[in-house]
């Protein structure tokens, strides 16, 4: 694929956030499957169907594990789709202002031609922190399109952040994401970043995050 990847432009705007909506809420499927596939839901849905049906109603037996598989989908749904509205009414509505604004940030986009046009196939941006005498870069939102994936471009993007962070004179980059993106957990991996300590920060309330099987990673590389 010929890949160029450059900084975002305004014009991409509606592109850029059509390709994040899709990406994110990609993730309530990947989700969902992960928790209710796992031994012990699988033990609880068994569990509830047996009981509806102990209590002398075939009904129950399928309403009872009806009700906690619908619960432990409405998790998944609510971590990303609550996810997804905050992001669109903060950063991803001004993306100039919040990646673009200082010379320790930036937002690129990766372009290919697709059928002949020109077409936005992925996204990531950077921002400079300090943590005491350390200075980083915190790589966000990165978004590849699920009909583009397996072609190197996630790899692309972020050592484009690597390169930037370089620039810049960072020591490290960072990231958070969560244990559906089986994909790009093993790819940061692959490009070097490991496991490190972290509080879950997310806004999402622990008990769902609990019943949705969800886990933040905390990860990190040193340049």
């Amino acid at each position: 694929m010929d890949l160029v990847i450059r900084r975002y432009r305004p014009s991409d705007k509606d592109t850029v956030l059509s390709l994040f909506s899709i990406t994110t809420l990609g993730l309530i499927q990947p989700c969902f499957n992960m928790a209710i596939s796992s031994p012990l839901y699988i033990t609880i849905t068994l569990a509830l169907c047996v009981a509806g049906y102990l209590l002398g109603s075939v009904l129950g037996a399928v309403v009872l594990p009806g009700a906690w598989v619908g619960l432990v989908y409405c998790c998944c749904y609510g971590i990303y789709s609550g996810y997804l509205r905050r992001t669109l009414k903060t950063d991803m509505q001004d993306i100039p202002g919040k990646f673009l604004s200082r010379p320790d940030d930036c937002y690129w986009v990766a372009e290919a031609e697709v059928e002949g046009l020109a077409k936005i196939v992925g996204m990531v941006a950077v921002v400079g922190k300090e943590n005491g005498n350390e200075r980083y870069g915190e790589l966000f939102r990165m978004s590849v399109s699920p009909t583009c994936r397996r072609m190197g471009i996630g790899a692309r993007l972020t050592e484009t952040v690597f390169d930037f962070c370089k620039e810049r004179g960072f020591s490290a980059v960072m990231l958070s994401t969560s244990s559906p993106t089986q994909a790009a957990v093993a790819l940061y991996k692959k490009l070097g970043f490991s496991m490190v300590p972290s509080h879950n920060n997310s806004s999402a309330f622990s008990w769902i995050l609990r019943l949705a099987r969800v886990t933040v990673f905390r990860m990190k590389k040193q340049l």
